[in-house]
């Protein structure tokens, strides 16, 4: 492992959705590194349990549906017999479909709302009691950049990102008295399976990946391994004095003052 970089974050006990995917296995791998005790929530049962046995004891499984408030309360109670608490939460997990917006049903909108929007507020409704009980803590939301300029293909993605930033903000307003901060990060486009169903989309979704990989200023999209290291900066006492903040993470594709 790494030396500890972040100060105060080794011991933290992490709540983690999403942590089967690309961005959600690598931010585990750092958090651990850390020195945190990870939760490692995921509807891909097997890849968290795969991920879990690679990271060893600092980590624990757990199968979930992020839509299901029943599944959550189970998997952070679970975690909290194990950990005895819960000092950070990172709602990482995301699902999309590319499509233009009159081409998608409402259908396709409830699925993507209940996952990227409903989700994340199953996630801080089920573990903010256990944070304030710890005496404080930090939430890092991975939104997206299209939720701060837009996005072709992604209109409801974006609209639910929107919201995830305009709810961290209030969470961090409504506890920051409890000693809880609550920050944003917007990755840009990343090499991922979600991204990579952009190409899958068609012609257009070709086009658009084509000029996005020419548009970074840092000249490529971003790879998982540069998100974690905002996340666990966030999550750490290095960040202890900010709150309501929202962070891209776009090699200079957005520029957002």
């Amino acid at each position: 492992p790494c030396a500890v970089l972040m100060r105060g974050l080794s011991g933290r006990r992490v709540v983690l959705t999403g942590a089967g995917g690309g961005f959600g296995s690598a931010i585990a791998r750092r958090l651990v590194e850390e020195g945190c005790t990870v939760a490692l929530l995921d509807l891909d049962g097997d890849a968290v349990v795969a991920l879990a046995q690679e990271l060893g004891e600092a980590a624990h499984a757990f199968t979930c549906d992020i839509t299901d408030r029943a599944a959550v309360d189970a998997a952070v109670t679970g975690f909290v017999g194990h950990a005895g608490g819960v000092d950070v939460l990172v709602n990482n997990a995301g699902w999309d479909r590319f499509a233009l917006f009159l081409d998608t049903d409402p259908a396709l909108w409830d699925r993507v709302i209940e996952v990227n929007l409903k989700g994340p507020l199953h996630l801080h409704h089920a573990v903010i009691p256990h944070l304030r009980d710890a005496g404080g803590g930090a939430i890092v939301n991975v939104a997206s950049d299209a939720a701060r300029v837009g996005s072709t293909l992604e209109a409801v993605y974006a609209a639910c990102k929107g919201g995830i930033i305009s709810f961290t903000k209030t969470i961090a307003r409504e506890h920051a008295r409890d000693g809880i901060r609550a920050n944003a990060v917007c990755p840009g486009p990343a090499d991922t399976p979600l991204f990579h169903g952009m190409v899958d989309a068609g012609p257009l979704g070709e086009r658009i990946h084509a000029a996005l990989q020419k548009s970074v200023p840092l000249g490529r999209i971003a790879q998982p391994e540069d998100l974690p290291g905002l996340v666990a900066f966030l999550a750490s006492d290095d960040a202890g004095y900010i709150t309501g903040q929202v962070i891209s993470v776009s090699g200079g594709l957005t520029m957002v003052g």
